[in-house]
């Protein structure tokens, strides 16, 4: 049999051995013997329609601001740290503003504290996710919350989801990642070598009850909720202030926003 023939065949079959795996999340969230989302002592499941974070980037001065947030959120995940830049894993870091709103038309003349300013990124979780419909296993889906989850089991590594996502969130394992951990989270899976990865807004903690972890550490400068619940922290953040989402001409329609109007004296003339 030709090579190339006997490849793709494999590929087809590791494709539909693939299809028959339960999502991993899944898994991490319910409990099998109860058949029912698993939740922590006295919690109940957190439940949205659309999730959405909101950060008020405003409050974020210094790397030193943000560095607590990143950690708690990969040292959960068991997110690896490689020396080597192309085989770094990012679920959410800082960057600049001009990275960040890249194609804006404000972002020619900033002032000062809004270009040195770190901007959080991270999965959109977007409402309309092009990632979706090219992974060819469905091992990216969306959940009915509006959560784009990645079933590491599913994943063959094809990377179609990586170049249909335009804000670069995704991660690929260009080698077995475990060897590169410090600390193991044993409440969460680690990945091999040929899966890609990303943000889920901590889908796993949400079915216990808590926040996302980069919430958590935030500290009160990071609203999370549902977006079209009136009550919800996220929906108000969004309601009371003038925010920015990356790329909306797109069309993909991302639910992190961003609060970053920095509000100065008026000037003589506009009195």
């Amino acid at each position: 049999m030709d090579i190339r023939r006997r490849r793709v065949l494999q590929l087809l079959g590791l494709s539909a051995a693939a299809l028959t795996v339960k999502p991993v999340y899944d898994a991490l969230a319910a409990d099998p013997a109860a058949g029912r989302p698993r939740v922590g002592p006295g919690r109940e499941q957190l439940k949205a329609k659309q999730w959405a974070m909101v950060i008020d980037t405003r409050r974020f001065a210094s790397e030193a601001d943000v560095e607590p947030l990143i950690e708690a959120c990969h040292r959960i995940h068991n997110v690896p740290h490689f020396e080597l830049k192309r085989w770094e894993i990012k679920w959410i870091w800082a960057t600049e503003y001009k990275h960040a709103f890249s194609g804006t038309s404000s972002d020619r003349f900033l002032a000062d504290a809004v270009e040195k300013r770190p901007f959080l990124v991270l999965c959109n979780q977007c409402e309309n996710p092009p990632c979706v419909r090219a992974c060819p296993t469905k091992a990216t889906f969306k959940r009915e919350d509006g959560i784009v989850m990645m079933d590491f089991h599913r994943c063959i590594g094809c990377r179609f989801c990586m170049a249909a996502c335009p804000f670069g969130a995704r991660s690929f394992n260009y080698t077995d990642p475990r060897p590169y951990l410090k600390h193991t989270n044993k409440l969460f899976p680690t990945r091999m070598k040929g899966v890609v990865e990303k943000c889920s807004f901590c889908a796993e903690r949400l079915a216990e009850g808590k926040r996302p972890a980069c919430v958590e550490a935030a500290g009160g400068k990071i609203a999370f909720g549902d977006l079209y619940d009136p009550a919800s922290e996220a929906h108000q953040w969004v309601r009371k202030n003038y925010t920015l989402r990356r790329k909306v001409n797109l069309g993909t329609e991302p639910a992190v926003y961003y609060i970053c109007l920095l509000y100065t004296s008026p000037s003589p003339r506009d009195s």
